[in-house]
């Protein structure tokens, strides 16, 4: 057999670029329904478990966090499956995943179990289905750096990854604040509904990993050992400032999905005028990044995106009982979650691009394991800060939709966008550190994608397979 490769066009496949992305949008659509609120509304508005116990929750579970991300990269750089390094994780890890979200939603013990019974109930089912969702969430995350070098090819991934992403986004937004069941309201079809997510998406994850591949030769690469490698992802100065911004998106994207259930069960805003200012402002966002991606550059992209963000934010919080305020506020908010979705993960790619130029070796694994180990805590610090928020602000989690006093509600918009704010705010500023940019870091992208010629021709040679230039 012959093959003829050419750094001058790299391209992925449609069909692979497209199930990539349904898995990484299935994926998230699950992990999405029980880290953006909707969980934590169910278990304290309807199941009544009591605010700081719930947040006491989400803090322990950070700690998991801490320890399963980085150990599973670390496991996933060493793996060796005729696979790959990630899909046989996606694959059989897929079915289990999706038991572990629908057993999240059955109503263990009835009505009258205690306080303890649901802390543990929700702490034990968050560890199980987190685990999974580690396995499988990281490996999907980093395929595009497996299937692809240049910001091109990647990018051509991940506009469908918005795509589906953008459904994944939306669900947790539209379809929590419909089907969620109030004190004392029937819950049977909201838990059909769960269960059904869960066994749709699970499947969609299972069946992409027939349609998408890794390129093999880096899995016969030997890797660092694990603190050796831990310390390298350390003295990658852009990994660092990548850090400060993946950590802000992940607790935004949290906060806002967690606290649009409250804002729409207190504050008498129509809901239709408010997401479609947030789809037009999604859409908008996709064209303007892509657009500007080349012209200015990820970094600048990303300054004026996190600058967007945080006005929205602003915005909502002063004037988040207007309805103009709040759309404008939606659309900017729009702005950066496209922004989020697309230029965070060419900037990741970018920075696991460095550390190769520096060590010589692909460990995407390791670096989304420590990227999940510094941003994953910021979903449970998010949960825990909302809820602590409401409760100084005197929210009453036992009355019905739309009593809470004037206080309450101005506590839902303060829980809801301050912190996100500021936090966005302070990306704008750090990101001046960031320094990978201009003409000296396209030229070693170029390299590296050279050296990832080189490195395919030896594997195929090595497989009896000729290469021709």
């Amino acid at each position: 057999m012959t093959i003829i490769q050419t750094l001058k066009k790299e391209i992925v496949p449609l069909k692979s670029r497209i199930w990539v992305s349904a898995a990484d949008g299935a994926t998230a659509t699950l992990n999405g329904l029980v880290t953006g609120g909707i969980l934590t509304y169910y278990f304290t508005r309807w199941r009544g478990l009591e605010g700081d116990m719930a947040a006491l929750v989400w803090l322990l579970f950070g700690i998991w966090n801490a320890v399963n991300d980085p150990l599973f990269g670390f496991i996933s750089d060493r793996t060796k499956n005729k696979l790959g390094r990630r899909i046989p994780y996606i694959r059989y890890g897929a079915p289990i995943y999706s038991l572990a979200f629908i057993c999240l939603w059955i109503n263990w013990g009835g009505q009258s179990t205690s306080q303890m019974g649901l802390f543990f109930q929700l702490l034990f089912f968050l560890f199980v289905f987190d685990t999974l969702y580690t396995a499988i969430a990281t490996s999907i995350y980093i395929m595009p750096f497996e299937m692809a070098i240049s910001n091109k090819a990647r990018s051509s991934i991940l506009i469908w990854k918005i795509l589906f992403n953008v459904f994944a986004t939306a669900i947790p937004l539209i379809l929590g604040p419909i089907i969620l069941p109030g004190p004392g309201e029937e819950a049977a079809s909201f838990r059909i509904i769960m269960i059904s997510m869960g066994l749709a998406m699970g499947a969609i994850v299972f069946i992409s990993t027939f349609y998408y591949k890794e390129k093999h030769f880096i899995q016969e690469e030997e890797q660092f050992p694990f603190f050796k490698s831990l310390i390298a992802c350390f003295k990658n100065p852009s990994f660092l400032v990548f850090e400060s911004i993946s950590f802000t998106i992940i607790y935004v994207q949290t906060g806002l999905m967690q606290g649009v259930l409250y804002y729409f069960d207190e504050i008498k805003i129509p809901g239709i005028p408010i997401y479609l200012a947030l789809a037009a402002g999604i859409v908008i966002g996709v064209l303007l990044w892509l657009n500007r991606r080349d012209k200015w550059g990820v970094k600048t992209s990303m300054q004026v995106m996190t600058a967007m963000f945080a006005a929205g934010c602003f915005i909502m919080l002063f004037g988040g009982r207007l309805l103009p305020f709040a759309m404008f506020s939606f659309f900017l908010v729009g702005t950066g979650f496209a922004g989020g979705m697309y230029l965070i993960p060419l900037m990741n790619g970018d920075v696991i691009d460095m550390d190769e130029h520096k060590t010589g070796l692909r460990r995407e694994g390791m670096y989304a394991g420590i990227n999940s180990f510094i941003t994953k805590p910021a979903i449970s610090l998010a949960q825990a800060a909302f809820l602590q928020i409401l409760v100084w602000y005197g929210y009453d989690q036992t009355l019905a939709k739309g009593l809470q006093n004037t206080n309450a509600q101005t506590g839902i918009l303060t829980a809801w966008m301050l912190i996100p704010g500021i936090l966005l705010f302070a990306c704008t500023l750090i990101l001046s550190l960031y320094p990978l940019h201009g003409k000296e870091w396209e030229n070693i992208k170029n390299a590296i994608a050279k050296s990832h010629q080189e490195k395919e021709k030896k594997y195929l040679m090595d497989q009896g397979i000729q290469w021709v230039d």
